[in-house]
């Protein structure tokens, strides 16, 4: 299967629905034949960035890791699934620059939506004070300024945002 490297950066706030399309996505590339690794935001926290806190310090220091990450696996011919907050501008435009093959996928779903999702539980605890410097609530989100892709969950199926994400690849010939 021919297929070139690349990272495709998932941006947006929590429970936008990016690691529920890197999952979708990553069963029709696999299906297809594809090789690709998945660098979900909330794993890397776990094992590679227990350090950091959520300062805007911190978080840009967390993105540069993933991002050093993205890029290694992307230049040896991966496809590089990343679904991170990344609520910065400036920092994914700094991935944008250091990753010669990018492509930004902004999941965007309202606050109020994602907020009603809930998935892990922080809206809860971000609104009983619980945690503090929450990307939407207490921290900003700056949306991309002009991503390849833009995927509105509360509008479209789950498989409409994969069609639009593996279709954009396709054009750019990242894959065949």
């Amino acid at each position: 299967m021919k297929q070139q490297g690349v990272a495709v950066w998932f941006t947006g706030f929590s429970g936008a629905g990016k690691s529920t399309i890197a999952e979708a996505l990553t069963e029709k590339l696999k299906s297809q034949g594809y090789q690709l690794e998945v660098l979900d935001g909330d794993e890397i926290r776990e094992n590679l960035t227990k350090d950091l806190g959520f300062s805007k310090e911190d978080r840009d220091t967390n993105i540069r890791r993933i991002g050093f990450v993205a890029r290694l696996l992307a230049r040896n011919g991966v496809i590089v699934l990343v679904p991170v907050i990344s609520p910065y501008r400036a920092i994914r435009e700094e991935m944008r620059a250091n990753i010669p093959n990018f492509v930004e996928v902004f999941v965007n779903a309202p606050l109020s939506i994602c907020e009603k999702r809930d998935v892990k539980g922080l809206y809860k605890k971000v609104r009983a004070g619980q945690i503090k410097q929450f990307t939407g609530i207490d921290d900003p989100y700056e949306p991309p300024s002009n991503p390849e892709v833009e995927c509105r969950t509360d509008l479209e199926e789950l498989s409409e945002s994969v069609d639009k994400i593996f279709n954009t690849l396709k054009e750019l010939n990242y894959i065949a």
